[in-house]
């Protein structure tokens, strides 16, 4: 089988022609580039990349925050059968340093100062980086003689010979389906980075699997691109939206998102679950706010949405006539203005993924009529296994098997993988690589779960993260973190409990909802620190959790906790690069505080 991703945006540029292909941001404008257009960059590139010296099977590096000249390079590099290797553009000197080591990476394209700093002193670590490129306005150091911009790379690619040409046009007629396409650098909670290697027959068969399986998108759809691109569900959906022939929004700032999708109004669009977290606790908070009017109308309204959505449509059945008369009257008067609020009052189509979402959450946004699809899968699988089917998906789970994919559960109920778009294993780490696979060739995924009567996954805990109290008692910190992710005044959480007594909770509090109550309820602070320490806010936030774990086995319940005055973050090493909390760091960093809840 041909690679798809080799000669994909060309094949796209003959159907599409002047047709936009990607969008994105420029002084408050969104700009586009026709198919054509990313076509003749992306060969422009590839003879940029031969003039640079980039040899066949090398791997070379993007380090930037989402721009529409990663993809270009990402296009160039497989035209030169040559490996991109996308670095989170908040990684740390020492994590892209161990990155360029262990991957021999002599060039780098970076984004923005920031990146271009990060490189620079990679470049006094390590012998090894020869090359930036560099794609923002950036002033150079003035020691710096191995760096030049974007625009004057692609000018090599214009000014090159035939000769050039010609060996672009060779390479890519050697590609392979054995070729790697890509080296994923899972993050991790634990350990050392592990690069997945994924080959060109990887993208070819999730590409079609997923053509097969979400068969309701077309080329008249449109994506806004908001999560890192170094993140394989982004980059495994914008390569598929490309090969639909979707348009691409590409937001630049994730800070800016909710702006992004209001100007630009996306059909789809891949998030993870904070994004709907946040979505639907501002909405409880807006209607707990409201006159007893509205809040019944809304009320109403959620539970039409909920009969006609979960009951019927979920379900393929016909929607009866009284039904869908009440549904779209509720619609007009209170769905479509939410969405219109949130920017997505054209969506269609929600793939998340990255982490638990609750039940109560995706039932709520079916109800009004947001079609949020949950789904599973890793860097080590080129993103899907599960996801929801168009027609008889179940809350609580992350779907179905997707076609081709082989599912079964192991020791531990662990969750395990076969098919095509597997990846072939850990870059130079054959030891982690034979650990990772069973005798029958089965990725181990780390989680645990179980297979329903009908055939749907069920995440029960990531392995790894499943701690025991002192009483023998087993609790999984994800599920119940992601409740507590339902709360407006909640924006980090880190379950505390192994070898405990009692589960325990470091929570970072949303700082501007908790100044909010502060100022409503005439609590004065002087100080972050102040405020969070206040006995009448850790009430309030107590009784607002224990509301949320109402239903739970007391010894699964959160008995105290501690409001912290910051954020997590990865630079103080507490988050991965894919924003989940790193337990073992953070109970190191916070030991005092945990000791003082179990005093």
């Amino acid at each position: 089988m041909p690679n798809i991703l080799t000669d994909l945006i060309e094949h796209q540029a003959l159907r599409y022609g002047d047709r936009t292909a990607l969008s994105y941001p420029e002084n408050g404008e969104w700009l586009p580039i026709s198919w054509q257009e990313f076509n003749n960059e992306v060969q422009i590139a590839s003879k940029a990349l031969v003039v640079l010296g980039v040899k066949e099977q090398e791997n070379i590096a993007t380090f930037s925050g989402n721009r529409p000249q990663m993809l270009v390079v990402d296009f160039a590099a497989f035209s030169n059968r040559a490996v991109p290797i996308s670095i989170y553009s908040t990684s740390t000197p020492e994590q892209v340093k161990y990155i360029v080591e262990d991957a021999s990476i002599t060039t780098i394209f970076v984004g923005d100062e920031k990146q271009y700093a990060v490189a620079r002193k990679v470049q006094t670590l390590t012998s090894q980086l020869k090359n930036i490129i560099i794609f923002g306005d950036v002033e150079r150091d003035a020691s710096d003689d191995s760096s030049m911009r974007y625009i004057d790379f692609i000018e090599t690619g214009k000014k090159s010979d035939d000769e050039v040409a010609h060996i672009v046009d060779e390479r890519r007629s050697r590609a392979s389906a054995d070729d790697i396409a890509a080296i994923i650098y899972t993050s991790g909670t634990t350990g050392e980075p592990k690069g997945a290697v994924l080959p060109h027959s990887c993208f070819n068969a999730a590409l079609g699997i997923h053509k097969e399986r979400l068969n309701t998108l077309s080329d008249t759809d449109s994506s806004m691109s908001f999560l890192p691109l170094s993140h394989i569900f982004e980059r495994a959906w914008t390569y598929f939206c490309l090969f639909l022939g979707i348009q691409v929004f590409i937001n630049y700032d994730p800070h800016v998102i909710q702006a992004s999708v209001r100007q630009t109004k996306p059909t789809c669009m891949c998030s993870v679950p904070r994004f709907w977290e946040k979505v639907y606790a501002v909405v409880e908070d807006k209607m707990g706010k409201m006159n007893p009017l509205r809040r019944f109308i809304i009320n109403m309204a959620l539970k039409v949405g909920k009969k006609r959505n979960m009951y019927y449509k979920r379900l393929g059945k016909k929607v009866p006539f009284y039904l869908e008369i009440a549904f779209n009257f509720f619609d007009k008067i209170a769905f479509t203005p939410l969405k219109r609020v949130i920017g997505i009052d054209r969506g269609r189509f929600f793939p998340t993924a990255g982490a638990p979402l609750s039940p109560k959450i995706v039932e709520f946004l079916h109800s009004c009529g947001i079609n949020i699809i949950i789904g599973y899968g890793l860097s080590e699988t080129t993103a899907t296994v599960t996801c929801y089917p168009n027609v008889g998906w179940e809350l609580g789970t992350v779907g179905t098997v997707l076609p081709r994919i082989q599912v079964k559960i192991g020791e531990n109920s662990e969750i395990l993988v076969k098919g095509p778009s597997v990846m072939r294993g850990y870059y130079k780490k054959p030891d982690a690589t034979a650990e990772a696979f069973t005798d029958d060739g089965y990725f181990r995924t780390g989680d645990a779960g179980y297979i329903n009567e009908s055939g749907a996954l069920v995440l029960t805990e990531r392995i790894k993260d499943l701690f025991k109290t002192s009483n023998g008692k087993y609790i999984a910190p994800q599920a119940l973190e992601s409740r507590l992710g339902e709360d407006l005044m909640i924006e980090q959480v880190a379950l505390i409990g192994d070898g405990k007594k009692f589960v325990s909770a470091l929570i970072v509090p949303s700082f501007d909802s908790l100044k909010e109550y502060a100022n409503e309820h005439n609590i004065t602070y002087d100080s972050i620190e102040k405020l969070v320490s206040d006995p009448r806010i850790n009430e309030m936030m107590m009784t607002r959790i224990e509301k949320l774990q109402s239903d739970l086995a007391g010894f699964e319940r959160i008995k105290k906790i501690t409001l912290l005055p910051k954020p997590f973050s990865m630079e103080n090493d507490e988050l991965t690069n894919t924003m989940k909390v790193k337990r073992a760091t953070v109970t190191s960093h916070y030991a005092d505080e945990i000791n003082r809840m179990y005093s």
